[in-house]
């Protein structure tokens, strides 16, 4: 038996809906009864509510957490399925909390349970695709990823952003996570559609592809529009000010409007990857990659992570392609 948490929210819902389509039937859980008991009474499932304060976790082998920002929930997560014995999974895209559940890495194995964040979008792709690098150029010192995409973003996720935006970007250089101003470094990438106007960003691989590869040289780029890169940079100098308590608690109602891409909207679109290893001799090699718009994939992913999980014997504090290997990506 396991768990989504947060499956009343954007993702936690595509997933349970997918699980139970497979045949599947997780326990529902959340903090919001009505909206969570609704969605287990139409799906057929088991509820429970509760807050991460005082888990229930009794019956349970694995839970895969989609309530975000993962900042606020992964920690108490985390400390519930290990007092417990319960695989952890999540679907975080945020460094902070894949670091800080790599560092729980020897209590996992101790317990005999895997953590597993970042099983969804955020990193499955680009975390297979830089192992797959990896294993062409083994000796490379620099890895750079990138991904192009025109889908919306959920409610969640746009949490998430406004949580981390007023702290910058970050790169990891010769080892350590390293800072550096939004949009630090712009270039065109080849993706497989043609160029785009790409910009550094935070992404979770900066955390993951390390682990997964040991390379000390890591930046993850997104494609965006030459006007959207100049606005950034225009509002470098106010992004601080994200970071204070009351422009936060403004910008986090403005976004409980947003819904997320619609079933159309995510059916049309696709994600694009490219990525590039290089060793100290400058010789390097590039790949690219097309896979399901972000939040299909991520349904798709975390359920098939789960399932891999379940029939394992993984512990320890992993990536998903320390867990499952580069091709879980092509699996998926």
């Amino acid at each position: 038996m396991w768990m989504i948490y947060g499956a009343n929210g954007y993702t936690g819902e595509l997933t349970a809906r997918e699980a139970v389509r497979r045949g599947q039937r997780p326990i529902l859980a959340g903090r919001n009864a009505a909206a969570i008991e609704s969605l287990a009474r139409e799906l057929g499932c088991e509820s429970r509510v509760f807050d991460l304060t005082a888990p229930r976790l009794e019956g349970v082998k694995a839970v895969l957490l989609c309530a975000g920002p993962f900042i606020h929930t992964s920690k108490a997560m985390v400390n519930a399925c290990l007092a417990a014995g319960v695989h952890y999974l999540d679907i975080t895209g945020e460094i902070a909390v894949f670091e800080s559940v790599f560092r729980r890495d020897a209590e996992a194995k101790q317990r005999g349970i895997a953590l597993l964040p970042g099983v969804g979008f955020d990193v499955v792709p680009t975390d297979c695709l830089a192992a797959m690098l990896h294993a062409k150029l083994p000796d490379a010192n620099e890895l750079w990823l990138a991904f192009s995409t025109r889908s919306g973003f959920s409610r969640g996720t746009m949490k998430t952003m406004i949580e981390g935006v007023g702290w910058g970007s970050a790169i990891r250089k010769d080892g350590k996570i390293t800072r550096v101003p939004q949009a630090w470094d712009v270039r065109e990438i080849p993706f497989p559609s043609g160029p785009r106007v790409s910009m550094t960003i935070p992404w979770g691989d900066i955390a993951t592809a390390f682990r997964s590869t040991g390379i000390p040289n890591i930046r993850v780029y997104s494609a965006q529009s030459r006007r959207a890169v100049a606005r950034v940079k225009r509002m470098r100098p106010f992004m601080p000010l994200l970071r204070l308590k009351p422009i936060q608690r403004i910008a986090q109602r403005w976004a409980d409007k947003t819904k997320g891409p619609n079933e159309e909207q995510r059916a049309k679109a696709r994600v694009e990857l490219w990525g590039r290893v290089m060793n100290a001799r400058g010789e390097e090699h590039t790949m690219t990659m097309t896979v399901d718009e972000g939040y299909n994939f991520t349904v798709k992913s975390s359920i098939a992570a789960v399932e891999r999980v379940l029939a394992s014997t993984l512990s320890g504090a992993l990536t998903p392609s320390m867990a499952f290997g580069a091709n879980f990506v092509n699996e998926v």
